[in-house]
């Protein structure tokens, strides 16, 4: 059973992933490995927020449910303790919105206006009438952070404007209320660079993902495809590693042994695409083979995964709730 109260000599961190759909590659790369070694060291929260995910599927909410149980399973068997680390649904603990709904009338639109994330995000979907959900996101990612009063927050370098965004708003509610929070500090995590199928960024919304899910012959079939450096037109073309999209996913699976021959092999033309594919296959199998075996339990055990989220929200609350009684308190609308 995890304990109600936080160590006093250990920092809180609170970081999250959206509920839309099973995790890939990319977010156990760039996040969730790094997570798995922080919650030895931190007073951690794992989110699922659910809520976030509605600035894009609020027209068709009913893979919400499932996908949070995906992602709990994806937590699970990549190495999260529950019993160390409660592992949140945001729509299961009220004060995230509540937060929500006094911080948006602290901070100005411009601040949210200027964050990058939004106007790509509105070129990438196309969305001509954004929602305020959509603007006011960032608000809401504040609030998730905040309600836990963490001290920091582990992300990559492309999510440090939105931890900067936080941080201001921060600052304004300190200044006008009295010294409620913490300014969360910025935890950079270090990961390599995952690219997908096609060479681009990993993403679901790209289909070109990798998912944790994946069984091995799907992986196969996936990595067997996968452009390469387009220089390498025929068998006997010499190739660059440094551009070729496999070289990165051999960067993040394989051993140095490995990186060296598929380089070296590229270079001189001594190797083909298919070999260097081939090899990559076996070392991402060899480590995600752990990874597998335990997501192919809980998903045998859907009410103890459940049970998790239960007991790992209603800690959350206990925490929240003690943060919203302070920050009522200090801006006297405590009745």
């Amino acid at each position: 059973m995890m304990s109600d109260t936080t160590p006093a000599n250990r920092e809180v961190i609170y970081s999250a992933m959206q509920a839309t759909g099973k995790l890939h590659l990319g977010n156990y790369e760039g996040a969730l490995r790094n997570w798995v070694r922080l919650q030895h060291d931190y007073e951690f929260y794992a989110g699922i927020v659910d809520l976030h995910s509605l600035t894009t599927t609020f027209d068709d909410t009913s893979s919400i449910v499932p996908n949070v149980r995906d992602v709990a399973i994806d937590y699970l068997a990549a190495g999260i303790d529950p019993e160390i680390t409660p592992i949140v649904v945001q729509s299961w603990v009220p004060a995230h919105s509540e937060l929500h709904v006094l911080l948006s009338m602290i901070t100005p639109i411009g601040w949210l206006e200027r964050v990058p994330t939004y106007k790509e995000k509105r070129e990438q979907l196309h969305i001509s009438n954004p929602s305020y959900g959509l603007l006011g996101y960032p608000v809401l990612m504040a609030a998730d952070i905040m309600v836990y009063r963490a001290n920091a927050v582990p992300v990559g370098r492309d999510q440090v404007p939105h931890l900067e965004l936080t941080r201001e708003i921060v600052r304004r509610f300190n200044n006008f209320y009295g010294p409620v929070f913490p300014e969360p500090k910025t935890l950079l995590t270090e990961a390599k660079r995952i690219p997908g199928t096609d060479g681009r960024k990993m993403s679901k919304s790209y289909g070109n993902a990798i998912y944790l899910k994946d069984e091995p012959e799907t992986l196969r079939q996936k990595l067997r495809p996968m452009l390469t450096d387009p220089a390498r037109q025929r068998r006997t073309d010499a190739g660059n590693p440094e551009i070729c999209p496999v070289f990165d996913l051999h960067k993040a699976f394989s051993t140095q042994e490995t990186q060296d021959w598929a380089a070296a092999g590229c270079r001189s033309a001594g190797i083909g695409c298919l070999d260097c594919k081939g090899k990559l296959t076996e070392h991402m199998l060899e480590r995600l083979a752990p990874l597998h075996a335990r997501r192919s339990d809980w998903e045998k055990r859907p009410g103890d995964v459940w049970q998790i989220l239960v007991e790992g929200s209603r800690r959350a609350r206990l925490t929240a709730q003690a943060t919203m009684d302070e920050v009522r308190g200090a801006m006297k609308i405590r009745y």
